[in-house]
């Protein structure tokens, strides 16, 4: 005689438990990936950040030194223009004593006998002479003889006064002229033409 088994387990039952299962296990799953999707996101956005950071001390350490060397190129620059201008300075002293020795040998020259000179005052190029003179034709001769100096030019009288000087009856006189310089000088050595005309009496 044959016998019948009958299964009476909840069929639907256990296939809905393992439905549920694999939903929390897909569930699970995801939420596992998220995760770790949010944290490769947040390391890799904090590696970022850390490169980025670096790159921008690296910028600031650069531009310090750039701003250091601009400093120090433009301290270079002031001490370049100040070695500049004292040497000018000196190169036009130098020429101006070369012109003040063409002056006074220029002036001891151009000036007549019985003319003394008391001062001379430079402004510029222009010089106002001071002085005696024997008579007052002497300066006319000096005026002329400047007109005609290759150094000395322009001149002016200011005036002419009768005077006494060491019991003797002498003119003093004042006049401007002006100070050239020639384009080429002689070459004729320097000296003072008389002990007599390039000093107070």
């Amino acid at each position: 005689m044959t016998s019948i088994r009958i299964n009476l387990l909840p069929h639907r039952e256990e296939k809905r438990a393992l439905q549920q299962k694999a939903l929390v296990a897909m569930i699970v799953a995801a939420v596992l990936a998220a995760l770790a999707i949010v944290i490769v996101g947040h390391i890799t956005i904090s590696g970022m950040q850390d490169r980025q950071t670096r790159r921008n001390d690296f910028l600031k350490q650069e531009t310090a030194k750039l701003d250091k060397q601009i400093k120090e190129i433009a301290q270079l620059k002031g001490k370049t223009n100040a070695l500049l201008d004292r040497k000018k300075i000196v190169e036009a002293l130098q020429v101006n004593r070369a012109q003040t020795v063409h002056l006074f040998d220029e002036l001891a020259r151009q000036l007549p006998d019985g003319m003394y000179l008391k001062g001379v005052k430079q402004t510029g190029d222009k010089l106002t002479l001071t002085g005696f003179a024997q008579s007052s034709a002497r300066v006319s001769t000096l005026m002329r003889n400047i007109e005609s100096s290759r150094w000395l030019a322009a001149p002016r009288l200011i005036e002419v006064q009768a005077a006494d000087q060491d019991k003797q009856r002498v003119n003093t006189f004042s006049l401007e002229a002006q100070q050239i310089v020639p384009t080429a000088s002689p070459p004729a050595a320097l000296g003072v033409a008389g002990t007599n005309k390039a000093g107070t009496p």
